[in-house]
């Protein structure tokens, strides 16, 4: 059951940061959510074998907090290889048409 809310944590998380975060534009809507329920998964499961208590308070604090930073740096590199692709196919548009 815990896995079920921090897999939701994360995905939250994810929304959260997508939309905060500027140039939402470049990126899909589900992009954050879904690496940071990835994220929170494989880290809860990873801190539940290692042995730490589900009931505890680190494995809630760790399994959140790697999500909200996974979603993060992957806002801001979809964003700039976003725009960086962008302006390669603009340039290489407007070779072909000159």
């Amino acid at each position: 059951m815990e896995l079920l809310f921090v897999v939701l944590g994360g995905a939250i998380l994810g929304f959260v940061f997508h939309y905060a975060l500027p140039e939402a534009d470049t990126r899909g809507v589900l992009l954050a959510p879904a690496s940071g329920a990835t994220v929170a998964a494989i880290v809860w499961e990873a801190l539940t074998w290692a042995g730490w208590p589900a009931d505890g308070g680190w494995i809630w604090v760790v399994a959140l907090v790697l999500p909200a930073v996974v979603a993060i740096v992957v806002c801001r590199v979809a964003a700039v290889r976003r725009r960086a692709s962008d302006s390669e196919q603009f340039a290489r548009l407007v070779r072909s048409t000159s």
